[in-house]
């Protein structure tokens, strides 16, 4: 390990035991979309999830409504959610974010 990325080791499955995985967010909770709900609404629906996670599920602390002045602040344009209805021309996910210029922030104010 020592920081470098070693891909055979990720392949052989050999450190699965130190894998975590981090939740900052929830867009669906039992086939609703929760998406529209404020940042910290949904916070407090992902917390109460998983009562009796297992080790290894950490969540994300919330840390307030995130707007688009401090989005440009760290030299970001702006977000724009791009959801595809059709298959994408091109072999990548269909769901995904893009930073766009002049678009409204994904977590920020409608």
């Amino acid at each position: 390990m020592d920081g470098l990325s070693d891909f055979n080791a990720l392949h052989s499955r050999k450190h699965d035991h130190e894998a975590q995985l981090y939740a900052f967010d929830i867009l669906a909770m039992g086939g609703d979309d929760v998406g529209a709900l404020p940042l910290h609404l949904r916070k407090t629906n992902l917390e109460q999830l998983p009562a009796r996670r297992p080790d290894g599920i950490i969540m994300a602390p919330f840390e307030g409504e995130i707007v688009p002045d401090q989005f440009r602040a760290a030299g970001f344009k702006g977000l724009r959610e791009d959801l595809q209805t059709s298959p994408p021309a091109h072999p990548r996910r269909a769901d995904r974010a893009s930073y766009v210029e002049g678009s409204r922030a994904l977590a920020g104010p409608g």
